[in-house]
């Protein structure tokens, strides 16, 4: 069962690794199985491998210049509803976003779904 606390270490834990050198650390906070979804209509990306390999075709690399802010919205069970801002510098691009999170007894994520939202879309 997630709670508020459980749903917030993993956001932490996601931008900790996402500003890390490298993808060893994924399965810290993800499963082996993991399923990624980039937004609601996106098919999956399914395991650690492929999900590693998207992170690093999708970061600018662990020296991006952005700020995160998120809020746990709602917790039901495994799942977890995160509203995510998202400001890039210094381009000044901004995101909403909401995540979708299933996380495992371990707090693992083994279903991970974005929705992005630019200004104005």
């Amino acid at each position: 069962m997630t709670d508020h606390a459980t749903a917030e270490a993993w956001v932490s834990d996601y931008e900790r690794l996402w500003r890390t050198p490298g993808t060893d650390a994924l399965g810290e906070i993800f499963t082996d199985d993991a399923t990624y979804r980039t937004s609601p209509w996106a098919e999956p990306v399914v395991g650690l491998p492929a999900l590693a390999e998207l992170w690093e075709a999708e970061r600018d690399g662990p020296d991006e210049q952005f700020t995160l802010g998120a809020h746990v919205v709602a917790v039901d069970g495994g799942t977890a509803v995160v509203r995510v801002d998202v400001r890039y510098e210094p381009s000044g691009d901004r995101w909403r976003d909401l995540w979708i999170l299933e996380l495992d007894a371990d707090g693992r994520c083994t279903s991970f779904e974005e929705w992005p939202i630019a200004p104005g879309g």
